[in-house]
């Protein structure tokens, strides 16, 4: 555990909070930039993409290798590399002159980016005593809500103001300030002062296996709905590649005595069972930050900005929670009750999200988020200290790792799937719709005939406008049909929560004795 004084453990809590906020939020900063970027770089919407892709795939494949690094270089070594690399890749995505250029700093930044999470997550446990570690995990799952939420806002306020390119300079200096703090004031553990790296095997075909299906499930997560699934012959490849390469990695890892990450701890079930929790977590997460702004902007009009500032105040209250479950969790609370009431939040967010109408006001949704807010600080934070409350300290790096991939793969299949059911909605409801637009429809008839009659009084010809008036008609339509297929989505959201529920009982729900405090704390030394 760490001897630092007060100012010092202040000062590592606020720069590994911030690395981790910073990571995230470029998860989803780029996807309100995409237009501009197509048009600054003259690229297609479908290949600036790969944009968001390349991030997603490094960033996935080098999560769950963060233990194993940190192991190799040393982990204080590790996360400030980590950080210098995010912060030049920052600046050189800025600096793209071409989409491809973009892509592959985008896959460096994203490199980079993966330790701010695991390895965050492991030194702010370091900075807390083994009583006090919900507190840190409520301090780390601060920025697991905030990042992808601040993704948007950040994201809408610069493209509406600025060029697209301070989207990543953004992160210049807030990386320099967290790389020049990191390096002052996180202390290297005592193993870290005398690595034998040459003690150290490296299994490179392991590597290339991990990397190879990891890689391969995200690009078709990531693509699937746009190169129509199993239609396209690359998704079909890659989804043989990841059920290969993942199966194969699994085998390997399972039968080495030196693996690159070992799985053996999902043999402990408070890890396995958090796991599915943490995996859901991911996909409500996620997909809810990906469907809100699509619904306010589609069928509310609203600007980027105004999305940004909407979600903000439900993920203030997010923040304020937080702190509030980690301190009862640590004066013996039991998580259990914290995952139950989330998940209820959360499922009853998604349900009263799935009733609203295209006239609800700004207002409305800033309350119903904060039901957003409360339900995923309730889940988030005994979910980030039961993963691995009973690891030994040399397991949990490699149960920070795979928490935080797994997390990040339900929201990256969350989203896919959410793709793939709001097309599939989209179409059902537009048939369902254009069914009513019929002369036999008195309905129609009377407001059609209203619409041209409100035409022709603004001076549009009298030929012309009962065409215009079926334009109208069939932009409503599409509206609408938009609106019940996002409503449909936060239905089907709900539906997922609620059937996690009864996994609940099987979190252990043991608080420590002062004697095992004293012997983990011993053992962490």
């Amino acid at each position: 555990m760490s001897q630092q004084g007060t100012f010092g453990k202040a000062i590592v809590i606020i720069t590994v909070i911030t690395a981790a906020i910073m990571e995230l939020i470029d998860t989803s900063i780029v996807n309100v930039a995409l237009n501009q970027i197509s048009g600054s770089l003259g690229a297609t919407i479908e290949d600036v993409a790969w944009v968001i892709t390349s991030y997603a795939i490094a960033n996935v494949i080098i999560i769950p290798l963060t233990g194993f690094l940190s192991n190799y270089f040393g982990r204080k070594n590790y996360y400030v590399g980590s950080i210098v690399i995010f912060t030049v890749a920052s600046y050189l995505c800025g600096f793209a002159e071409n989409l491809w250029m973009l892509v592959i700093f985008r896959f460096l930044q994203g490199i980079g980016g993966g330790a701010l999470l695991s390895v965050s997550q492991g030194i702010l446990f370091d900075s807390f005593t083994i009583e006090k570690r919900p507190m840190a995990s409520a301090f780390f799952g601060m920025g697991i809500v905030l990042g992808p939420t601040l993704g948007p806002t950040l994201g809408g306020i610069i493209i509406d103001n600025y060029h697209w390119s301070w989207i990543f300079y953004i992160n210049v200096p807030i990386g320099i300030l967290a790389g020049i703090l990191a390096y002052t004031f996180i202390e290297k553990k005592e193993n870290e002062h005398n690595i034998d790296r040459s003690k150290i095997s490296i299994d490179y075909f392991g590597l290339v296996l991990l990397s190879l299906g990891i890689g391969s499930l995200q690009y078709v997560l990531e693509r699937g709905e746009t190169d129509d699934w199993f239609e396209s012959k690359t998704i079909i490849w890659l989804t043989l590649a990841t059920v290969v390469g993942l199966g194969l990695f699994i085998y390997r890892e399972l039968k080495s005595d030196r693996p690159l990450i070992d799985l053996k701890v999902m043999k402990n079930r408070n890890l396995s069972v958090s796991a599915i929790f943490t995996f859901v977590a991911g996909y409500g997460l996620f997909t809810s930050v990906f469907v809100y702004p699509l619904l306010v902007q589609r069928v509310g009009g609203y600007t980027p900005t105004m999305t940004g500032v909407s979600l903000i105040f439900g993920s203030l209250i997010a923040v304020f929670v937080m702190p509030i479950a980690g301190r009862l969790m640590s004066k013996g609370v039991s998580p259990r009750y914290f995952v139950i009431i989330g998940i209820l939040f959360f499922a009853g967010f998604s349900y009263v999200m799935s009733q609203q109408t295209a006239e609800t006001s700004a207002t409305s949704f800033m309350f119903i988020l904060i039901m957003r807010g409360i339900g995923i600080s309730m889940l988030t934070v005994p979910l980030i200290n039961q993963a691995v409350s009973d690891l030994k300290p040399h397991e949990m790096p490699a149960g920070f790792a795979l928490t935080n991939m797994i997390r990040q793969i339900g929201g990256s299949l969350g989203i896919a799937i959410t793709n793939t059911f709001i097309a599939h909605r989209f179409a059902t409801h537009r048939v369902d719709l254009i069914g009513n637009v019929s002369p036999d429809n008195p309905i129609f008839n009377e407001r059609n005939l209203a619409q041209i009659q409100a035409l022709i009084g603004r001076g549009i010809n009298a030929l012309d406008a009962p065409a215009i008036s079926l334009k109208m008609m069939d932009i409503a339509v599409t509206k609408q049909a938009y609106l019940l297929s996002y409503l449909d989505t936060f239905q089907l959201v709900g539906i997922f929560f609620l059937s996690i529920l009864p996994l609940t009982f099987f979190l252990k729900n043991k608080k420590l004795s002062a004697e095992e405090v004293k012997k983990a704390a011993e053992a962490a030394h």
